[in-house]
Parts: C-alpha cells; sequence; structure tokens
C-alpha cells in the first residue's frame, strides 16, 4: 500500500518505528494501547506512549498505567477530542501538536543550491544531510530512517538567515532519493505547523492531527 493510501493507524506505525531509528532510542515496546518508547538523556521527555487510534478506553489505559513525570503520549486526534478522557495530572500540549503526513517517494535528482555544499552520510539505516554555506556552517539539515517500505522523515530545519532559499526542498528531496535507494516506497513524518506548509509544497498529505498531553502531576 502507498503512502497517501495508508489508513491512519498504518501511518502512525510506520512513524513510531522509524522515528525510533532516527533517534537511536531503544524499540518500541508494544503495550496494549500502542507503543512505548524510552527516551534517555532529554529534561523534558522520560517517555512516551504513541496510540495507533485515540479510542477513550485505550487512552484512558495508556493514560492510567503512567507514574513518572515528563511522560509524553501522542494520538491521532485533536487536543479537545482527547482532554475530556485525561485523568488527573495529564496536561494537553496544545503548543506541541503536529501533523503526521505521508506522501510516495519518488526522486528527483535535487541539485543544492548555488552557495551551498551538501554532505550526505550514511549511518546503519539513517541517512543524513547536512547544507553547508561559503563559511562551512550549517545552514540546514535532515535525516530519514528507512524501516521495511517506509522512509519516516525527521529532524529537518533551515537556519533563520539560510530560509527561503530552496534548501528545505533541497533536503526533503535529497532525503526521499536516498530512502526510494533504499527500499522505501512511501515517506511518514510528524509535522509542525511551519513545517507542514513546506511538506504539502512537495506532495506531501496530512493523514492526521497529532495530539499530545504530558504527565505533570
Amino acid at each position: 500500500m502507498t503512502g497517501v493510501g495508508l489508513m491512519v493507524a498504518e501511518t502512525v506505525r510506520a512513524w513510531v518505528a522509524g522515528w525510533a531509528v532516527s533517534r537511536g532510542t531503544p524499540p518500541p515496546v508494544r503495550k496494549p494501547w500502542g507503543f512505548y518508547i524510552e527516551v534517555a538523556g532529554n529534561p523534558r521527555e522520560v517517555g512516551r506512549h504513541v496510540l495507533p487510534e485515540a479510542d477513550e478506553a485505550l487512552v484512558r489505559s495508556a493514560a492510567g498505567a503512567v507514574n513518572t513525570p515528563r511522560t509524553w503520549m501522542k494520538m491521532p486526534a485533536e487536543p479537545e477530542e482527547i482532554e475530556p478522557w485525561l485523568p488527573p495530572g495529564w496536561v494537553p500540549a496544545h503548543e506541541e501538536s503536529g501533523h503526521v503526513m505521508a506522501t510516495d517517494l519518488v526522486t528527483t535528482d535535487p541539485v543544492v543550491p548555488e552557495g551551498y555544499t551538501a554532505v550526505v552520510e550514511s549511518r546503519g539505516s539513517v541517512v543524513h544531510v547536512r547544507v553547508l554555506d561559503g563559511t562551512g556552517e550549517l545552514a540546514a539539515r535532515g535525516q530519514v530512517a528507512v524501516v521495511g517500505e517506509a522512509g519516516v522523515v525527521d529532524q529537518v530545519e533551515t537556519g533563520g538567515a539560510h530560509r527561503r532559499r530552496g534548501l528545505g526542498q533541497y533536503v526533503m528531496r535529497t532525503l526521499a532519493d536516498r530512502a526510494v535507494g533504499a527500499g522505501a516506497g512511501f515517506g511518514v513524518l510528524a509535522a509542525t505547523d511551519a513545517g507542514r506548509a513546506l511538506y504539502e509544497t512537495l506532495g506531501w498529505k496530512k493523514a492526521s492531527t497529532l495530539a499530545e498531553c504530558i504527565y505533570r502531576p
């Protein structure tokens, strides 16, 4: 099944698997409601539960199993939808909620914009793209983890002084090319509001809002 034709739950499952590989975390642990990923070295987060489906019973079960502050929970839903289901201690993180997006990956052989150079490196099943300016400073970057047929794009950003110069498009197209070369047929990512606009210009489609909340008793 191709990226734009995936069910939302399948898209989220692919994102979970690829995100863990991209970030080098322990493999996701299966739970009755979805997955749990341990996150080390992050002062904002000790771990996250990811639910492929936003069902009230599953949300309540996942939230009720948590007793460690700074545990996050993420699922495909509108934040307002899940808020009534959260037990005491859980807080919706409206500012963190984003969008799960998918696309069918194709190769485009992009050319790095004039005045910049690109460095593409593979580390295991993760491809890293860095774009450097004329002084050798980092201007833009991104990475993609290939898990099965999914290329999960992650950590895409462009420095403020280098925006609107096509660097984001170059990074995304280069990641897509490398993912296809590694056997991926579709792409998945989690986008912020700002990132969503870029991805839509490249043919990515929103699968669902990604609601987020945190245990902050």
